[in-house]
């Protein structure tokens, strides 16, 4: 019997050597494992133990009252809340600090649904004289699971960079923009010039909207309930809240807001486009390590992202947080399109009111995306190829 022998794939156009198809599956799988310990960085620190109630507990206590403040403040009037300061201490006055912590529980049970997929991954997995080879399908099925949005995004966009750069920018016509053979990368994929970088977040994007969609839909109306009885609230809770617009609306209700959410992470392109320039320029401007690097590339790229973006982010919000109207009895509604948001945003409150709630966005952009990307490019290091 004759040994199985892996198809040799070949770029033309590079000085590497050839290498088997497995190995380049291999490659693969490093974005997805990476992107994991992303966003268990940035959520709650490296914890290894994925126990779901201390899960739920350390997530829930690390960055979800900023984004409770960022989503009342971007939905709201100043009449009922006049800066960041001013909402904190009237949530916590009239609903406890558990009102800061509405809607944290969707991003969780998302993360361990995407776990459970990943864990089914590893048992799709082989092993054999090249390594682990993982099927393409499996893979593209773990890019749609959202395991807290990171690793989905972070797998995704080196899946994205690899086809991009194997595929397209490999053509000779764009030979001449990639980075000079002098130049020390650090980034996932040193040849891929920035804007490929660029359209691979915008890519990786796309992908993980039509999971972060719904969630962040069912988050943001949980986290304008003001009532704090329980009792008064339209939604008990992420089920019954779900189950509700299903009944309702069904699955269209359930995705309202997922071209305003395609738009919002369309600006994923200067997310990493930037991230791509600050790596190389701290990378061959100063003496920093690689970790250091990752780290204030990580996190100004952050900064970048959310100057840009903030404004499709406001109306998304308005538009997540619409009523649905019909037999769902939470109002009449006001926006039939996007446009239609953003005029009254301007109407009410001028052109600042696309920025309204930026602050505690901006001060936990750096920090939370500084360690999740100083995790993410470790692991990318760590792991073999």
């Amino acid at each position: 019997m004759s040994a199985s022998v892996d198809p040799v794939i070949v770029n033309p156009d590079s000085n590497e050597q050839a290498q088997p198809a497995s190995r380049v599956a291999n490659k693969n799988y490093k974005g997805f494992v990476a992107g994991i310990f992303s966003g268990i960085a940035k959520l709650s620190g490296l914890y290894l133990d994925f126990h779901p109630d201390l899960w739920s507990l350390i997530h829930r206590k690390v960055g979800h009252p900023f984004d409770t403040i960022k989503v009342r403040l971007q939905t709201t009037e100043k009449s009922q809340f006049r800066g960041p300061l001013h909402c904190l201490a009237q949530t916590i006055k009239n609903e406890g600090v558990r009102g800061l912590y509405k809607g944290a529980t969707p991003p969780c049970e998302w993360f361990f649904t995407g776990f459970t997929m990943f864990r089914q991954l590893l048992s799709n997995m082989r092993l054999d004289g090249h390594g682990l080879c993982v099927s393409i399908d499996v893979i593209l099925a773990l890019a749609r699971a959202d395991l807290g949005s990171c690793n989905s995004m972070l797998g995704s966009l080196t899946f994205y960079r690899r086809i991009l750069r194997d595929h397209v920018f490999s053509n000779p016509y764009f030979q001449r923009v990639k980075p000079r053979s002098g130049e020390r990368a650090l980034s996932a994929d040193p040849r891929l010039p920035t804007v490929g970088h660029g359209i691979a977040g915008v890519m990786a994007g796309c992908t993980v909207s039509f999971i972060a969609a719904p969630v962040e839909h069912v988050k943001a109306r949980l986290q304008i309930q003001y009532a704090s009885d329980k009792s008064k609230r339209l939604y008990k809770g992420p089920i019954d809240c779900c189950s509700k617009i299903l009944r309702s609306h069904g699955f269209h209700g359930l995705y309202h807001g997922l071209a305003a959410t395609l738009l919002f992470r369309s600006f994923f392109f200067f997310w990493w486009g930037s991230y791509d320039i600050f790596t190389r320029v701290l990378s061959n401007q100063t003496s920093l390590s690689a970790p250091a690097v990752n780290f204030w590339a990580g996190g100004l790229s952050a900064q970048v992202f959310w100057i840009t973006s903030y404004p499709s982010d406001v109306v998304k919000q308005r538009i997540m947080t619409d009523p649905l109207g019909g037999t769902l009895g939470d109002g009449e509604r006001k926006f039939a399109r996007w446009k239609d948001a953003a005029r009254e945003i301007v109407r009410r409150d001028g052109f600042r009111g696309f920025y309204r709630g930026f602050l505690p966005c901006f001060l936990r952009a750096f920090p939370a995306n500084a360690v999740a990307l100083l995790a993410f490019e470790s692991v990318m290091r760590a792991l073999p190829e």
